[in-house]
């Protein structure tokens, strides 16, 4: 039995194509064909009866809302004034390959439909402006006309509220940019968002929220939206909340704003459902990877935790974007009453300085690396630190007073146990753990500002406070404290001075920026942090200046020990002397060099004084030379 084709095309088709069209198909064996205008009476369909649309949008989404249980199958063909239904169900752009797509197919394909307010949906809907996420690019677009978009879009951003219930009565409300939804595929970013889980049957529309609360996330946003032009459903950007439901009702305080396949409309309320197979469709070969499977589910998604509520949610819509994100009221609180019980001086608080700090001073004592670290671990000192980083940014009195009080008794236990643990030490030598503490640099501050930031946001994450153990190692809190209780008991002004430089190094480079840490972080506002901020600047300031002076040593250090490479070996006599440096010292008028040398006899004054002599004239300056002679027997 022949199958009869009813081509419905639009006004606005030329007679020649529509002739064209009806000469193809019928050269195809089995296939009658008789072309109708969209939209006329016709009594010749029956049971089988395929429709063949070639026409516009507008008429495509009439067809979708007039057809019911029991209706002919029906395909698409492409034309200019279809764009969104050639995108939505894949048709290919060649009028006779989307024919053959038709009538080579075994079956038309059962596939839901959205609907808002009761009328189809073919491709999405765009509530507000949902910045770029609905646009298409592809390899060949051009990185001007992104650029351009980007700047565009970040000149253009506003907010409005939402209220918006799930199918299960789920209720989300929050301050959005915009929100995207679609059901099973529309074009641009949602394609690429979903490609591994798109489904003609799921039974589910999805709704993308977008809802940057600061600048920086939005710059964040736009950048992976214009430029990297992937995002996936499981890491989803924090700006940007996922629905999935059967049905969804969307609400404002105000009119809603939306665009429905290219036309912009406006309602008090959206309602919208997923009608499961309601339409049988043959598909275009370009949704050959969408699933055809049957995969109803009635679970529902919401991941909407990184969307602004309450207070920052009406601070969006009132007040302009502030430019650091602002923390929600329940993480903030969680935070504060973490820091508040970390700025308190407890017994078990001193407890661990004391075993700390012995631990530490015995390790000093040994050059023992591994002991060193153990009382690292064991330093409570940290906790303190970062408690009065918030204080001074918020300007907290009575949390900057505790921390404070805390972290100086604190620091007055390890110094006051440290020396005491020296004065009974019978040992007074200057180990290299110890002198390797005595000059900090700019590399040290370094540290402490890596392991501040390391350190707030740990505090800030409670998901990772685990790795709070390794910031205390990184930082090394109480062994500069160990050596200038050791400097105290030995009544050395230099040892006192070049550890409690280092600590003080510590203490600044960690506070600003566990400081700056937090206020990115959103838990502080600009203008209240600005004076702790400054005065913790010039603090940093004040303690840099000596360590710019300690690190233009180490490059010396360094200039030194690349030239004296350059010796390696001397022969002196048929004595084959070999010299390696072990150390330069620039902390006397005068460098000492310490060098080991290997020879085949034993070296004698002569021997030395040629050497220093052959230093110097390497180096091009006077110098002090201790020489660890070794003789290597063939």
């Amino acid at each position: 039995m022949k199958k009869h084709i009813r081509l419905l095309f639009g006004g606005s088709i030329e007679e020649t194509i529509i002739k064209s069209i009806e000469d193809y198909i019928q050269s195809k064996d089995g296939y009658s064909v008789k072309a109708v205008p969209f939209g006329a009476t016709d009594d010749t369909v029956s049971e089988n009866t395929i429709d063949i649309l070639y026409t516009s949008d507008d008429d495509i989404k009439e067809h979708l809302n007039q057809r019911g249980s029991g209706s002919n199958p029906f395909g698409i063909l492409p034309h200019e004034t279809c764009p969104t239904a050639i995108r939505s169900y894949g048709i290919d752009k060649d009028l006779f390959h989307a024919i053959d797509d038709i009538l080579d197919a075994e079956d038309a394909k059962s596939i839901d439909v959205l609907h808002c307010n009761g009328e189809a949906v073919l491709g999405n809907l765009i509530i507000g402006n949902v910045h770029g996420m609905n646009r298409i690019y592809n390899d060949y677009t051009s990185c001007l006309k992104r650029i351009s978009n980007f700047f565009s879009d970040l000149a253009h951003l506003s907010f409005q509220d939402y209220t918006i219930t799930t199918a299960k009565g789920n209720i989300t409300s929050t301050a959005a940019a915009g929100i995207m939804v679609f059901e099973h595929n529309v074009s641009g970013m949602s394609r690429n968002l979903l490609s591994e889980n798109l489904s003609l049957h799921d039974g589910k529309m999805h709704a993308l929220i977008l809802s940057p609360s600061s600048i920086v996330s939005y710059l964040y946003y736009l950048f992976f939206n214009y430029f990297l032009n992937r995002l996936f459903m499981e890491k989803l950007p924090r700006s940007i909340g996922l629905i999935a439901s059967s049905r969804l009702e969307i609400s404002s305080k105000k009119p809603i704003t939306y665009m429905q396949d290219g036309h912009t409309r406006s309602d008090s309320l959206l309602s919208l459902e997923v009608v499961p197979n309601a339409i049988e469709i043959y598909l275009g070969r370009n949704m050959a990877d969408v699933k055809d499977e049957n995969v109803q589910d009635e679970k529902e998604i919401v991941r909407v935790q990184g969307l602004p509520k309450g207070e920052i949610s009406l601070m969006l819509i009132s007040q302009p974007i502030p430019l650091l994100p602002k923390a929600d009221e329940e993480d903030f609180k969680e935070l504060f009453i973490s820091l508040r019980q970390s700025s308190k001086f407890s017994s078990a608080f001193v407890v661990l300085i004391i075993l700390s700090t012995l631990l530490a001073t015995t390790g000093l004592f040994q050059s023992s690396a591994p002991v060193i670290i153990g009382a690292m671990v064991l330093a409570p000192l940290m906790a303190p630190i970062i408690s009065f980083a918030m204080g001074v940014l918020r300007g907290e009195k009575e949390l900057f007073l505790e921390s404070l009080s805390t972290l100086a008794l604190g620091v007055a236990t390890a110094l006051i146990f440290s020396c005491l643990y020296t004065y009974l030490m019978p040992l007074n030598v200057l180990t290299d753990e110890m002198r390797s503490r005595l000059n900090p640099n700019v590399l040290d501050l370094m540290v402490a500002i890596i392991s501040g930031i390391a350190g707030a946001y740990a505090h800030a994450k409670s998901e990772i406070s685990k790795s709070l153990a390794g910031v205390a190692i990184a930082v090394a809190l109480v062994p500069p404290l160990s050596v200038t209780g050791i400097g105290i008991g030995w009544l050395d002004l230099e040892i006192v001075y070049g550890s409690f430089l280092l600590f003080m190094t510590n203490l600044a480079g960690i506070t600003l920026s566990a400081a700056l840490t937090f206020l990115i972080l959103g838990f502080a506002p600009v203008k209240r942090a600005t004076k702790g901020i400054a005065f913790t600047s010039l603090f940093l300031v004040l303690v840099t200046i000596p360590l710019f002076f300690s690190f233009s040593k180490v490059i010396e250090q360094n200039q030194i020990s690349t030239q004296l490479k350059k010796i390696g070996t001397l022969v002196l006599k048929e004595n084959r002397i070999v010299i390696r440096v072990l150390s330069v010292d620039l902390s006397q008028n005068t460098p000492v060099i310490y060098i080991e040398t290997r020879s085949q006899t034993t070296l004698n004054g002569p021997d030395f004084q040629t050497i220093k002599e052959k230093i110097e004239n390497t180096i091009e300056r006077k110098v002090s030379v201790n020489i660890l002679s070794e003789v290597q027997l063939d």
